[in-house]
């Protein structure tokens, strides 16, 4: 069995285990959080051959570094079942130290029996966004659709230092 550390546990675990962990405490509790509105997404392709496609979302978020790359974690949206045109409304916190280099990749997936498929995805590079505590209505493309409209989602986005 493998366990994946992320920095926030990793973070935690030193805590815990320090001597006097008031002021990592203090740090942990003031650590800037982005948060991802996951509204809706529209025009999905139905990849299903037997029904409908079930979608789902996944948030990546990882700082793309020079050499190694520093992951902030993953989260994954509630499935909405036989929906092309999901609504989600569901929030997503992430603590991260900075914008610099911070990267959300953007899944959509369909929840299948076995092997989940994937039904598009998009990028979000954040530090070029102008991102304050008000939240920023973000629309991507998230799938090229050759015989409908393309798919997007729609996203409010927000950072609090």
């Amino acid at each position: 069995i493998a366990f994946r550390l992320t920095p926030q546990i990793f973070l935690a675990q030193r805590i815990e285990s320090s001597p006097d962990h008031t002021s990592a405490n203090n740090y942990l509790l003031t650590m800037p959080i982005l948060t991802v509105h996951l509204d809706r997404i529209e025009n999905l392709a139905d990849e299903d051959h037997i029904g409908k496609s079930d979608p789902y979302v996944k948030f990546e978020l990882e700082q793309d570094n020079a050499f190694f790359d520093k992951d902030f974690g993953e989260m994954k949206s509630s499935k909405k079942k036989d929906e092309q045109n999901p609504v989600y409304g569901e929030d997503f916190h992430f603590n991260i130290p900075t914008l610099n280099n911070m990267e959300l990749k953007i899944k959509v997936m369909d929840d299948d029996v076995g092997r989940d498929e994937e039904l598009g995805e998009c990028k979000i590079k954040l530090e070029k966004l102008d991102l304050g505590p008000e939240a920023m209505d973000i629309k991507r493309k998230v799938d090229n659709n050759i015989f409908s409209p393309d798919a997007f989602v729609f996203l409010k986005l927000s950072y609090t230092e």
